[in-house]
């Protein structure tokens, strides 16, 4: 599979349930304005990917092509395991009173961190280090094909989305991804 694909694919299989999603839907029925949402999760997502992609050529320097193979596949079967985990949104999270963009943009930015979809990104920068343009490109595309539906189509969404069966098929892809990564697919 390509290096975009990869990209593409398991960003968009891990955003499902994620609280960066749950984010998106929240930001749009908040603001009910979707275009200044979907460019703050555009920026956001390619500020936020491109240092985890950075990060990931930084270990991959460290590690052998084989041992990264190796960290790649772990961390497709550890994404399927957390995917089954719902995310929520901390009753914590404050948005700003700055418009859409802004508070959507630091909202977003700040959810991101530390979130399956940067550690993902940090992986697939560190496996494909040579194709670092394609994993931010791929994990931003990937994103937005997760978040910009939930913006555009807004709370119906969450209520008629079986999230339970979405979330294990979604594991299933994962442990698919790994067994093609194991096996240099």
């Amino acid at each position: 599979m390509s290096v975009l694909a990869v990209s593409i694919t398991s960003v968009a299989l891990a955003e499902i349930g994620d609280k960066t999603q749950l984010l998106s839907l929240l930001l749009a029925s908040r603001y009910r304005k979707p275009f200044p949402i979907i460019c703050a999760i555009f920026l956001a997502t390619i500020v936020n990917h491109a240092l985890a992609a950075w990060l990931g050529v930084a270990i991959a320097d460290y590690l052998t092509p084989s041992i990264l193979k190796w960290v790649l596949v772990v961390s497709f079967i550890l994404m399927a395991g957390w995917i089954l985990i719902p995310d929520k949104l901390d009753d914590e999270e404050k948005l700003s009173n700055r418009g859409p963009f802004i508070a959507s943009f630091i909202a977003f930015f700040i959810a991101e961190i530390g979130d399956k979809t940067q550690i993902a990104t940090t992986m697939l920068g560190a496996k494909y280090h040579d194709a670092l343009l394609w994993v931010v490109l791929g994990t931003t595309i990937g994103m937005l094909l997760a978040n910009v539906p939930v913006v555009l189509i807004g709370k119906l969404s969450a209520e008629k989305m079986p999230l339970g069966l979405i979330r294990k098929i979604t594991a299933a892809l994962f442990v698919f991804l790994a067994v093609g990564a194991a096996f240099g697919m």
